[in-house]
């Protein structure tokens, strides 16, 4: 019995110090150019104050759109801002660039699942975001423009800015490993790029869209990047003529992950089919 039990214990013991030791190479590696990173403190504020003024316009002496008020309005992109720093994602980029160079050849070699590695990776690069780019940002909002950034679900926003974090990576790694069968994937990240910043909510809340439209991001990841958990900072969720409760919606982030998990562990393992075949 002690050795049933204490074997899982070890294995998960091993992940997570391989985790937190890829994460901290991979924050100190980025941290010699946070300059790179503390540019996004002007470009947050920049994408704020944009969408502040036309909404302002848009929304002139007052009332309502699709349910939400110029306050809320506010508050959304204020969130989706600042969820942008906590869940942005290269893991694509990254794959795709070791694929083409060939340099994937010594991933294969190594008894670590590849998208293991990226994840933590991530992980390390995002806690860099969250200190040069979330945190200031943050700051900026609240102090200077004055925007309550105080979320309505505390405890379900954290859960839900998680799965999205989870959504973001699985995507971008089934992007990459478009790489083993594409010469080069950039136009595939193109339309990625083109398609997410459409209809994550990003550009303008889906609410806006066609009834048909809204009612199709609930089969699409794309929603569950962002839109979803700017909702679940402003405490209301409505799509495709659906009001919803937090958890619910939530669940359904849940469900979107493990979707996109199941479909990046089949596009892995055809990739490495292809891998192994091409290197016989």
């Amino acid at each position: 019995m002690v050795g049933l039990d204490v074997t899982p214990r070890r294995g998960l013991r091993r992940q997570w110090d391989i985790l937190r030791a890829v994460a901290l190479v991979t924050y100190k590696e980025w941290a010699a150019y946070r300059t790179h990173s503390m540019v996004s403190i002007f470009v947050g504020p920049v994408y704020f104050l944009v969408q502040y003024f036309i909404w302002t316009a848009v929304y002139g002496s007052g009332g309502g759109l699709h349910g939400l008020e110029l306050g809320q309005m506010i508050r959304y992109f204020g969130a989706s801002a600042l969820i942008g720093y906590l869940t942005y994602d290269s893991a694509g980029w990254n794959l795709g660039m070791l694929i083409r160079t060939g340099k994937y050849l010594t991933f294969s070699l190594r008894p670590l699942h590849h998208r293991f590695f990226a994840l933590s990776q991530k992980m390390g690069h995002r806690v860099l975001g969250f200190l040069f780019e979330f945190v200031p940002c943050l700051v900026i909002f609240t102090l200077l423009f004055g925007v309550d950034m105080v979320p309505a679900r505390p405890g379900w926003l954290v859960l839900s800015i998680a799965l999205a974090f989870m959504i973001h990576f699985y995507v971008q790694y089934c992007l990459g490993l478009a790489s083993f069968w594409l010469v080069e994937a950039e136009g595939l990240r193109g339309v990625y790029f083109v398609l997410t910043g459409v209809f994550s909510g990003s550009l303008i809340p889906l609410v806006f869209f066609p009834q048909w439209l809204q009612t199709l991001q609930f089969f699409l990841p794309f929603q569950y990047m962002l839109y979803v958990p700017s909702m679940v900072f402003t405490g209301t969720y409505t799509l495709g003529g659906r009001s919803m409760p937090i958890p619910q919606v939530v669940g359904l982030q849940a469900v979107a992950v493990v979707v996109m998990f199941l479909l990046s562990e089949g596009l892995y393992r055809l990739a490495q089919r292809r891998f192994t075949d091409a290197n016989n």
